[in-house]
Order: structure tokens, then C-alpha cells, then sequence
């Protein structure tokens, strides 16, 4: 496999795409679907992630966490297979595709007539740009502060779901928030599982994650406390907005969550942890489609 394509981390971007998914299908239920913009929500998606995957690879070599000491999946500049300069350019080079991808996103949604509307959500992307680099790249990157958490609940939950539906609808009813915290909730039990795997590395290095300041233990138990809140938020999202036994199709991927959640808690060592990382990530996925699904057929 080419460097790039394993430095682009291909696993991640199933989950990059549930919360765009999520809020076409939400869009779609309600009669708004528009497949250009959701297209291109798409794309800019995944130009972020891959944004994020390059910058978190560039940003741990240089700042130890990429260590003989880490347990995950060799990265490229680590191996040495990709430089940092090398690295330093690629990002670069998908960061401007993603600003173009999410300028043309804006244009096609909003037009020149929403002008403020357009303002508004450019300096968003923006803000997602900066959050893909900074988040284990530059010079305080937030991720070794803790705060990944919070910005994966709100860029992969809040931003992407919301943001998908309102540009397709031009409104945000409230329940809204609901299915986009479930996906929140989900997308950062995906990073908790990374961090659990990178414990004892992370702390050599430094990287003060939710699970090195909460400790295996108290980690493991923050990860069930996610799954929770994501399946209970998407059932208070079915009970306010029933009408069809359709909806509760989202149930059929109960059983995946909770087979990663008992094994997270199981498992004690790194590499056997690793694959549950994945397992999580196509968890989402599968209930994005099963939620959505029901929504629209409900």
C-alpha cells in the first residue's frame, strides 16, 4: 500500500461520513434532500479527515507520541516512509482542497443571496481547519490538553449533522440536536478507544488524553457512559418525533455497540484493543444507515 493512501488512514473515514449521512437522511425525511449539497458535504468531509489523519501523523512524530512505546498502527513519518517536510506539503495541499470543496459547498446550498449565511459558515469551516491541524500539530496543539473530546463530539456531532441539514433545509428545528449529539457521542467513544489503546504512550509523551487523566478504569467506564448518551438521545429523538414503528430500526445496531463496549472493558492490552477501534467506527456507521433508513421510510 502507497505511504499516503495508509498516512490517510482509510478505517477513519466511514465515520467522517455518518454525521453528513445523518443529516441527509434527516434532510430526506423531511422532504429536503438536495444531493449536490450533500455531495459536496461529503467531499469536504473527507478532505478534513484526511486533513486531521495527515496533521495527527505529522504532529505526534514531532512531538514524541509516535514512539517505539506506541502500540497502534505504524505511522508514515515515524517509519520514516513519508518526510516531515514531505508531510508538512501534503497538508498544505488538502487543506486548500478542503477550503475549495466547502467554498463550492456554500455557494451551490446558499448562493450569493445568503451572503451573512455564507460568512458564517466559511469562518465554521475555517474553524474546522483550524481544528483538523491544531489538534496534535503546532506549537500547543489542544489535543495533548485533553480537549479532543470535545472537539470531535462538536465537529463530527453538532457541526456536521446540523450543518448538513440546515444547508439542505435553511432551518434547524430543535429536535435536531438530539440524533447530532448521538452521533457526537459516538464518534468520540471512536477517539476514546484510540486513547485507551494509547495509554501508557501517551503518557511518555506527554499527550494528557480524557482516559491518561481518568485512568484505565474510570476510561473504560466514560466509554460506556458514551454509548449510553448516544442510544438515548436518538430514542428521545424517535419518542418526540413518532409515528412510525420504522423509526426504532436503529435498535438492530444496539447489539454492535455493545459488544465493543464489553470488549473495551475486557481487553487489557494494546494490539488486542486496536481492533476494536474499527469495530466502533463501522458500528456507527451501521446505525447511521439504520437510523436514517427508518426515518425515512417511518
Amino acid at each position: 500500500m502507497s505511504p499516503w493512501i495508509s498516512a490517510f488512514r482509510p478505517r477513519t473515514l466511514p465515520l467522517a461520513l455518518a454525521s453528513i449521512l445523518t443529516g441527509a437522511f434527516l434532510a430526506a425525511a423531511n422532504g429536503q434532500f438536495n444531493g449536490p449539497v450533500v455531495a459536496l458535504a461529503a467531499l469536504t468531509t473527507i478532505l478534513l479527515q484526511i486533513l486531521s489523519n495527515l496533521a495527527n501523523d505529522y504532529g505526534d512524530s514531532q512531538n514524541g507520541a509516535d514512539s517505539v512505546h506506541r502500540q497502534g498502527p505504524q505511522r508514515a513519518v515515524q517509519s520514516g516512509a513519508i518526510s516531515p517536510a514531505q508531510m508538512k506539503r501534503g497538508m498544505v495541499i488538502c487543506g486548500l482542497l478542503a477550503l475549495a470543496s466547502g467554498v463550492a459547498l456554500l455557494w451551490v446550498a446558499l448562493g450569493a443571496a445568503g451572503l451573512g449565511l455564507f460568512l458564517a459558515f466559511l469562518a465554521l469551516g475555517l474553524a474546522a481547519i483550524w481544528a483538523a491541524v491544531n489538534y496534535t500539530a503546532g506549537k500547543n496543539p489542544y489535543g495533548y490538553a485533553g480537549l479532543g473530546d470535545i472537539s470531535v463530539f462538536l465537529f463530527f456531532g453538532l457541526v456536521g449533522v446540523c450543518g448538513t441539514y440546515f444547508l439542505q433545509a435553511r432551518a434547524l428545528p430543535l429536535q435536531i440536536l438530539l440524533p447530532a449529539a448521538a452521533l457526537g457521542c459516538f464518534a468520540t467513544a471512536v477517539l476514546n478507544v484510540n486513547n485507551i489503546r494509547d495509554i501508557k504512550s501517551d503518557v511518555l509523551a506527554g499527550k494528557i488524553t480524557i482516559p491518561v487523566r481518568l485512568g484505565p478504569m474510570h476510561a473504560r467506564r466514560y466509554h460506556w457512559l458514551l454509548l449510553l448518551l448516544g442510544l438515548g438521545s436518538a430514542t428521545v429523538f424517535v419518542a418526540l418525533t413518532y409515528h412510525s414503528p420504522w423509526q426504532w430500526l436503529f435498535a438492530l445496531a444496539v447489539p454492535l455497540f455493545a459488544f465493543n463496549a464489553i470488549q473495551v472493558w475486557r481487553r487489557q492490552d494494546s494490539m488486542q484493543i486496536d481492533p476494536l477501534l474499527k469495530q466502533m467506527a463501522l458500528s456507527t456507521l451501521v446505525f447511521t444507515v439504520l437510523f436514517g433508513v427508518g426515518q425515512v421510510v417511518g
